[in-house]
């Protein structure tokens, strides 16, 4: 399969993935907090983690399928730039703690949910 082509169905499958775990998060959500982006960036961050290392651990296996799985299907299901959207109109609203608190659980927890990621990758290889 072309890797563009490849990119392309994992990318779709990562937004209606996104899409849907983000609104069903937000109907959870009772705060300003954006909890819709936060689960899917951290959920997408555990999944890269475990990715990674079967990347790496058995390269031979799923080689081909890393143009599909990381870039096009977590490229497309996590998002930089909402996050940043997020973060920077909490603060426009005047929720400052709110987005402080936001910035430095995403960025802290998505770490570690690469490490957990690794860790369950590693266990279960």
């Amino acid at each position: 399969m072309p890797i563009y082509v490849a990119i392309a169905i994992g990318g779709a499958f990562g937004a209606v993935i996104r899409y849907w775990l983000s609104t069903s998060m937000e109907h959870l959500n009772g705060s300003t907090f954006p909890l819709g982006t936060f689960s899917v960036n951290v959920f997408g961050s555990f999944l890269m983690g475990a990715l990674f290392i079967l990347f790496m651990e058995k390269a031979e296996l799923i080689a081909a399928y890393r143009p599909l799985l990381a870039i096009g299907f977590l490229g497309a299901m996590t998002t930089f730039s909402t996050f940043s959207l997020d973060a920077l109109l909490l603060f426009q609203q005047g929720h400052y703690n709110t987005a402080l608190f936001y910035v430095l659980s995403s960025v802290i927890i998505c770490i570690f949910a690469v490490y957990f990621g690794m860790l369950l990758a590693r266990a279960v290889l």
